[in-house]
């Protein structure tokens, strides 16, 4: 389908009759002045991203046969809550880490949407924090890729990537100590736990 490219010359000559015709709105107000291009501003050059060798080797980046390719270049939430500072005691974060603290509370957001998480997930960390609980479990689930008839490239698990961002922000910064990917008997990557301040 060729694209129009502006009027014609008889649609002109027709818009400018019915023009005419045309009774103003506001009569009383002067025509505005004409408008002033805004300046192009320059964007910098795209940053340049570096991958890891193995994802170099031609293998590494062929699709299987009968499958879209889809690479995700950005972090998990496991590696970037294990690249965080540690903000409580060693101890019983290797403690936490290897599942040996059971939750005292916990909320599973399974089949929720973002709208619908969020304040859910603020107002049962607010209570269990208000009843003396230290450590919470925030179940997320993976979540689910889009398909192959997805109509845009989605990243699966959409909860497991916000709650993490939902527990940095106010007003649950300042109850929230660390944040840490759950052991796999309490869920592995679809749930955290939340270790609470006193």
């Amino acid at each position: 389908m060729a694209r129009h490219r502006g009027l014609s010359p008889e649609d002109k000559a027709l818009w400018s009759r019915v023009a005419k015709t045309a009774t103003p709105m506001h009569p009383a107000r002067k025509d505005l002045p004409p408008e002033v291009p805004h300046p192009r501003i320059k964007t910098p050059p795209a940053a340049r991203i570096t991958l890891p060798a193995a994802l170099l080797r031609p293998e590494a980046v062929k699709a299987p046969p009968g499958k879209r390719f889809s690479l995700d270049l950005a972090t998990s939430p496991r590696e970037a809550l294990a690249e965080a500072p540690l903000r409580m005691d060693h101890k019983k974060h290797q403690q936490m880490k290897r599942g040996k603290l059971s939750p005292e509370a916990r909320i599973d957001l399974h089949g929720m949407t973002l709208n619908v998480a969020q304040p859910a997930l603020i107002s049962f960390l607010l209570r269990a924090h208000s009843d003396g609980c230290r450590l919470a479990l925030v179940i997320t689930g993976k979540g689910r890729a889009g398909g192959p008839d997805a109509p845009l490239p989605v990243r699966p698990g959409a909860l497991r990537y916000n709650v993490p961002q939902w527990l940095h922000m106010a007003p649950l910064n300042a109850i929230v100590l660390q944040v840490t990917a759950a052991h796999q008997r309490h869920g592995g990557d679809g749930a955290y736990y939340v270790y609470l301040r006193r």
